[in-house]
């Protein structure tokens, strides 16, 4: 009698960064990298609507992007940057764009 095959699937590799709540309250400067495929209008609707950007400052933003290779959107403690990064990532990916976002503490 043989046993029966044991279905596998693979689990993706996840990184856990364990923080103090002293480093929570930290502020985190939130970067946004340039890409060539996300659409100027979209990346500026997702830095106002997301990081509560003004128009001025999005259009300003997303310009220092294109032009540069990456921008600082804003300086925020880190758990609400983690959640704003998140939350534009995922309406990018919902979208189709590889808009991208990153995290550096502001010292």
């Amino acid at each position: 009698m043989s046993t029966p095959e044991t279905p596998t699937r693979t689990i993706p590799h996840t990184t856990y960064h364990v923080v103090s709540d002293i480093e929570l309250e930290k502020p985190y400067r939130v970067i946004i990298e340039n890409d060539d495929v996300t659409p100027m209008d979209f990346v500026v609707m997702v830095l106002c609507q997301i990081f509560a950007l003004d128009l001025d400052r999005a259009v300003k933003v997303m310009w220092q992007a294109h032009h540069e290779g990456h921008a600082l959107v804003a300086t925020l403690p880190f758990q609400e940057a983690q959640e704003r990064v998140y939350a534009a990532h995922t309406l990018a990916r919902e979208a189709g764009y590889p808009l991208s976002f990153y995290l550096e503490p502001d010292d």
